[in-house]
């Protein structure tokens, strides 16, 4: 079964805080019956606040939390006192967070940095106090500003997973057996389509104790820019990448179709991705001799690097290391 704890969209309702109004009060005491204007501001509404963690790696916990409502500030008070502003709603969000408008699809920001604070909904400014208008000709002003109103909206919460490497392949062209090989990742492995349904993130082990981050992204279909099967939400993933290798079988029917029906998948989705490295890994290459390999080589696209590698056997594995290290670096 797919891992039930990893969400990577949330639809929530936020509502920030309206403004304290200002206040109109004029300065009395025993000894002075006929002062000046002291009101003092209204406090600002809540804001609702995104912040970057980088421990979090799913949107499990906004799952269930369909509203977010702030306090409102509070209203001024005489003698130029301030009112208390309304605490704002802050949510921990994982690195790679979209933040989007639901009404309009427009993306407001991205969260990709540890501590990173974005306002996803600002709270309604405090209104001013009577001592701020006091003029020459109106020396006792005896009106306030309201507090602006809080805001009421949908926002969509998605989460691209962020690695150094993504596998592209189709399902079942040995993504996930390659991850569990080269990392620590225990991904779901099967004889059958579409066995991962969530992204797998792997730390690969390199020479001399560095490493690099390998996501096992679901099994592309083609149409699945077009939404087909879970496109939209398996390709979201892959934009964040630096490199990808894209993975195919060496018992499929054509190697260069494939990998270019992939290509084109990527594209029609997001063109930029077609500026990312890229790298062709022919898996499955334990059933192959040499002499077999050396006619495949005649038929593979000329645009891109390959290499023939076996996760069973262990076949050009560190090859495999050594050439993603390399575009990496």
């Amino acid at each position: 079964m797919s891992n039930p704890n990893f969400i990577d969209y949330v639809k929530i309702n936020c509502r920030s805080g309206a403004g304290g109004a200002g206040s109109w009060s004029l300065f009395r005491d025993k000894l002075n019956s006929k002062g000046g204007p002291d009101g003092g501001d209204g406090g600002k509404g809540g804001s609702v606040v995104l912040v970057g963690n980088a421990q979090l790696w799913t949107l499990l916990h906004l799952k269930y939390r369909k509203h977010v409502i702030c306090e409102n500030g509070v209203n001024g008070l005489g003698r130029r006192k301030t009112g208390r502003s309304g605490a704002d709603q802050v949510l921990e969000v994982p690195l790679g967070t979209v933040a989007k408008d639901a009404e309009t699809g427009e993306v407001l920001f991205e969260i990709t940095r540890d501590g990173q604070k974005e306002i996803l909904l600002e709270g309604g400014r405090g209104g001013l106090g009577n001592w701020h208008f006091k003029t020459a000709t109106n020396q006792t002003p005896r009106y306030a500003q309201p507090g602006e109103p809080g805001k009421d909206e949908w926002k969509i919460l998605e989460l691209k997973v962020l690695a150094d490497v993504g596998l592209v392949g189709f399902p079942n062209a040995g993504k996930s057996t390659l991850l569990s090989v080269v990392s620590a990742a225990k991904p779901e492995i099967a004889d059958y389509p579409f066995t991962t349904l969530v992204p797998n993130l792997g730390i690969v082990q390199y020479r001399d104790f560095k490493s690099f981050v390998m996501a096992d992204i679901p099994g592309i279909i083609e149409g699945a820019s077009e939404g087909k099967g879970l496109g939209h939400r398996f390709l979201r993933h892959i934009e964040r990448n630096s490199i990808l290798l894209f993975l195919v079988p060496a018992d499929s029917d054509n190697i260069k179709k494939e990998y270019e029906i992939l290509l084109r998948e990527l594209e029609h989705y997001n063109p930029e991705m077609l500026f990312k490295e890229r790298v062709l890994a022919i898996s499955k290459a334990d059933m192959l001799d040499e002499e077999l390999m050396l006619e495949m080589k005649q038929e593979l696209p000329e645009d891109i690097p390959h290499i023939f590698i076996s996760s069973v056997s262990g076949y050009h594995i560190q090859e495999l290391k050594d050439m993603l290290w390399k575009k990496l670096n």
